[in-house]
């Protein structure tokens, strides 16, 4: 199941959620995913859009459920089927459901997985592995524990940039959600100065909670982790901080092409960028969109693995300069703390 990766606030109602339920094929489902960034942005708690992929028997059956927060109106529903090649034709269920947190009951009961050197658990009761960098990342609402393909493809793809000798003393994760992948780049990277960030002041919790868990380190300090709520690289904080030599960013296709020219300007001369959370579909736009800012592919994991899928994780870097520049200093005390969240 290829899970959405909007806010979790989306997928957890308070008492009153409905799902919208519709069949569709695999370049339909695609579609959707991508138009409907644009199509609710506006809203204050867009809904959690779900992709079932189909049975081996069917390969073109697949299915979408959308989760909405209150029972969608006419219009909300007239909106979603025009983004359908039959519209109004195609028949679709509308029902209630009960109360519940979508997202950890999705992520609870989840297999360990190992991605390279990483072995990720959910469950405290699931043993460490020797020999692996393990962490915990228990069942929460935010995404990303690892069992995604696009999470899953950045793990493969940071440790494949240690093994080739890149270092990186300046790093960011933009859309963090549960903190798994600043903390592997920690791992990998001990003496670099790390800030994650996240929309959703929900995934910023999470992520101090699990930077407890598995003994990270919060502050300004190389080695340490900052942490920061903000849309995309919108705040002083994360721009105080650049330029970055490593930036991740796992999020949706739609936002990566929009934070193209942000994140290219964050990112420092001959720097790296990992992009995950778009379709193979969506890959030669997004990576259109970064080479008009000077960044070229430098490498991509087109299936995740033994895990498979069409999620390609990609690896651009950004052209150097030519001339001198001046070194880069990082010191978080040049920008101050982020309001809430400066102080972890």
């Amino acid at each position: 199941m290829a899970k959405s990766k909007r806010s979790p606030k989306s997928a957890a109602s308070p008492a009153a959620a409905w799902q919208m339920t519709l069949p569709c094929s695999r370049a339909t489902a695609e579609h959707i995913q991508f138009e409907a960034e644009s199509l609710f942005a506006d809203w204050p708690s867009p809904p959690a859009i779900i992709a079932s992929e189909p049975d081996i028997a069917r390969p073109d059956d697949w299915q979408l459920d959308v989760i909405f927060e209150g029972k969608p109106d006419g219009a909300a529903i007239d909106a979603l089927l025009a983004l359908l090649p039959d519209g109004r034709r195609t028949q679709y269920t509308l029902e209630p459901v009960p109360d519940a947190d979508w997202v950890t009951q999705s992520q609870a009961g989840l297999d360990p997985i190992t991605a390279g050197p990483f072995h990720v658990r959910n469950d405290e009761g699931d043993p460490p592995q020797p020999g692996f960098t393990n962490f915990l990342i228990p069942a929460s609402q935010a995404f990303g524990t690892g069992q995604h393909e696009t999470t899953y493809g950045c793990l493969l793809t940071l440790a494949r940039l240690h093994e080739t000798g890149h270092r990186f003393g300046n790093i960011a994760d933009i859309g963090t959600g549960t903190g798994l992948l600043a903390f592997a780049a920690m791992t990998l990277w001990p003496h670099a100065h790390a800030l994650a960030s996240d929309i959703d002041p929900i995934s910023i919790d999470v992520t101090a909670e699990n930077a407890d868990l598995n003994g990270v380190a919060l502050g300004s300090g190389p080695g340490e982790l900052q942490l920061v709520a903000a849309p995309g690289v919108d705040h002083a904080l994360i721009q105080g901080l650049a330029p970055y030599d490593l930036i991740i960013a796992n999020i949706l296709a739609g936002p990566l092409i929009e934070l193209a020219p942000s994140l290219a300007k964050q990112l420092a001369d001959g720097g790296s960028l990992i992009l995950a959370g778009l379709l193979d579909s969506q890959a030669d736009r997004v990576i259109a969109a970064y080479w008009k800012q000077g960044l070229r592919l430098a490498g991509r994991i087109d299936s995740a693995g033994e895990k498979g899928g069409d999620w390609p994780t990609l690896h651009l870097r950004k052209r150097r300069r030519f001339g001198w520049r001046r070194p880069t200093r990082f010191r978080a005390e040049d920008v101050g703390e982020a309001p809430g969240y400066g102080s972890w």
